[in-house]
């Protein structure tokens, strides 16, 4: 058993799908039966597919944890040829924000919580418990890769994995269409006196009704979380009362709503767009 081999299987134990790389660090190429994606493409990638290909085909999306398929004839030839193993962050619940030189890291320890950290060949990789869309070069030397992606495999690294920030998934963000503020009617803060915010009660008070608000929502979901969003951020944005946790549990119930995390960091943008924040 290769060396790879071995340490995929170990992987794939630990519910980490994996898949083997070739030189170059990327995925084997498509087999001549699914070439051009003529298959249909495998039914966990963005548009659902047909192909139950035996071989690692289609890049991330044959990702996989099942030890007999890791370990199938089908794929003997690719681990033989493997320079290294790769796992798909976002079948595992995490998202890798892989920055690539010193900057990127000086810039992610300044902006982002503490979480596992694994040296890369230039710079490190940030693992966080959570998945999002995956998206490059959201700013300088810094990549996010999660869903639809792939990371090379570089051992456990060190640390403990925290939860994935709101400032993680507002990265992602690009040019964001604009959400019709559809029954917000939350009007614009005009600011000026003390801050009332900084009883913990309250704001928690405030943060348990806009969950409860999301959740109690029967239609017009995606209007009711833009309008949560952009009362509670009326209400506490203001002051730097509302921390990365406090974000973190509004997407989460917006998107056990069936919300995607794209339209939760849209809606976010646009709500403080709309506050001028």
């Amino acid at each position: 058993m290769s060396e790879h081999l071995h340490a995929a299987l170990r992987l794939a134990a630990e519910a980490v799908p994996v898949l083997p790389l070739r030189k170059g660090k990327v995925p084997f190429g498509n087999c001549p039966a699914c070439a051009r994606n003529v298959c249909g493409g495998r039914p966990n990638m963005k548009t659902p597919g047909p192909c139950v290909c035996p071989r690692p085909c289609h890049g991330w999306a044959a990702a996989t944890t099942d030890p007999h398929v890791i370990d199938s004839p089908a794929w003997a030839q690719a681990w033989r040829d493997a320079a290294a193993v790769a796992y798909h962050p976002g079948g595992a619940g995490l998202t890798v924000v892989d920055l690539d030189h010193a900057e990127a890291i000086a810039w992610a320890r300044a902006t982002l919580p503490a979480t596992r950290t694994v040296p890369t060949t230039r710079g490190q990789h940030w693992i966080y418990r959570g998945a999002m869309p995956s998206a490059n070069a959201v700013r300088p030397g810094v990549d996010i890769k999660s869903t639809m992606a792939y990371a090379r495999w570089l051992g456990p690294g060190t640390g403990t994995v925290t939860a994935l920030p709101g400032a993680v998934r507002a990265l992602a963000v690009k040019d964001p269409a604009p959400i019709r503020p559809v029954g917000a009617g939350v009007p614009a803060p005009t600011g000026g006196g003390p801050c009332r915010h900084r009883t913990p009660a309250y704001l928690e008070r405030g943060i348990t009704m806009a969950e409860q608000r999301i959740t109690a929502a029967s239609s017009g979901v995606h209007a009711t979380v833009y309008a949560t969003f952009l009362a509670v951020l009326s209400a506490h944005g203001r002051c730097g009362c509302l921390t990365d946790a406090h974000v973190a549990r509004l997407f989460a119930t917006a998107q056990a709503k069936g919300e995607t995390a794209r339209h939760c960091a849209d809606a976010w943008t646009n709500a403080r767009a709309r506050l001028g924040m």
